[in-house]
């Protein structure tokens, strides 16, 4: 039985614990440190730290505060790590929490952070997924029930003083270009809420004025929200301080390519069981700028897929050169659009492609002026044939005025 470093009491704030910390500082010290070698279990709060109730009503995630996240499990300083190295991590394993069979999806607010398609859907939504080992439906998403590839949204290193300071400046200089802009170009350090672990006192206060948010994937790994960072994966994260000071949370029970919500996956509380190593000069050697990371042998068998496609022309038909932001949008309108055939909301449309283990690709990105952005929808995850036929779309999700309120209705 691998040793539990972390041990989470849920009934009490993540304040409460000093082994979580919600900003990126090369200050707040190791909770606890391990050797080479070493495998060890975390437990991880929801990324909100408990903000998001199992209720039908979406008024939490349209108040949670977000200048609270992520709280992360951590720092874990590894004996011998130094920078310039590469720190090894082995994701054995990650697990539910027998408290907490269930997890959230949701859509936030335009005004609290917004999504990928923000001005389609600029209001709040929510959606609650029940758990039945690998697998999820929701009761606020009628029709799919699909095996879930659990992983960390977020992972990653401790920044050093130099590499912090370049994205405070870089990040603040993106914000001045805009800085009444809704949703914001950039999360900027907020003191107030900045909760830094083992950190007390004048000198946690005075790195709560500069440490980084979590928000953002960065060169140390971070928010990147790989949904193949499964069990059996393994990842090499550049260090940037004496011990590497390895941290995560935002545990994911499934996620689409891209997260496309922002609050996209199916997030959960749960707990992750890894294992440590180190490459010394490993950032040299191989030239590493951000992570890199071999995937896990386990995946979802899904194998009929419905394949969107979009292109660099947005909404209005208006030509864009080369812009994959773009095409992949209108991929996933595309789909959402077709799923409304079927008798989804455009919402639970969204939802579904936030949660689903759905593949996004960059298909063809020199044919000018068009990307060719594609999007890979598993169709085994519904409870009904969604393929094309020339009897037509049948509306099987006829039940919706049933469907437990959690604002999907479109306005």
């Amino acid at each position: 039985m691998a040793k539990k470093l972390i041990e989470i009491d849920f009934s009490q704030p993540p304040e409460a614990h000093d082994c979580i910390h919600n900003r990126w500082h090369p200050d707040i010290p190791m909770y606890a440190w391990v050797k080479p070698g070493d495998d060890f279990v975390l437990e991880c709060m929801d990324w909100t730290g408990g903000q998001i109730n199992n209720n039908n009503s979406a008024d939490d995630v349209r108040d949670v505060d977000l200048t609270k996240v992520h709280y992360l499990s951590g720092p874990i300083g590894v004996d011998g790590a130094e920078p310039g190295d590469l720190l090894v991590v082995d994701i054995l394993d990650i697990g539910t929490l027998e408290q907490f069979q269930w997890g959230f999806n949701g859509i936030f607010a335009r005004e609290n952070g917004g999504g990928f398609l923000t001005e389609h859907y600029p209001d709040a939504r929510k959606s609650i997924w029940d758990f039945n080992g690998i697998y999820t439906s929701s009761r606020h998403v009628p029709g799919v029930n699909f095996a879930g590839i659990m992983h960390p949204g977020l992972i990653g290193c401790l920044p050093s003083r130099e590499l912090l300071n370049e994205w405070n400046k870089r990040e603040g200089a993106l914000i001045a270009t805009d800085p009444e802009r809704v949703p914001p170009l950039a999360a900027p350090p907020c003191a107030g809420t900045a909760h830094m672990g083992q950190l007390k006192g004048d000198k946690a206060k005075a790195a709560a004025l500069e440490g980084a948010r979590t928000v953002p994937p960065r060169e140390h790994g971070g928010n990147c929200d790989i949904k193949d960072l499964t069990k059996g994966s393994r990842v090499f994260f550049p260090v940037y301080v004496k011990g590497a000071g390895l941290s995560m949370g935002d545990l994911h029970f499934s996620q689409g390519d891209g997260e496309i919500t922002f609050c996209g996956a199916i997030e959960m509380a749960g707990w992750i069981h890894i294992r440590v190593s180190i490459i010394k000069d490993g950032v040299a050697k191989y030239a590493v700028k951000n992570p890199i990371f071999k995937p896990s042998p386990l995946q979802p068998n899904y194998q009929n897929h419905l394949i969107f496609e979009g292109i660099s022309v947005d909404e209005s038909g208006k030509q864009h050169y080369l812009d994959a932001h773009v095409s992949y949008r209108q991929a996933c309108l595309n789909a959402i659009e077709y799923l409304k055939k079927f008798g989804y909301t455009g919402a639970q449309a969204y939802s579904i492609l936030g949660t689903a283990p759905v593949q996004g690709h960059i298909s063809g990105i020199v044919d000018i002026p068009n990307v060719c952005a594609t999007l890979f929808l598993p169709t085994e995850i519904f409870n009904f044939n969604i393929d094309p036929c020339a009897e037509g779309p049948t509306k099987y999700i006829k039940d919706n005025d049933d469907v437990p309120v959690s604002y999907w209705a479109d306005k």
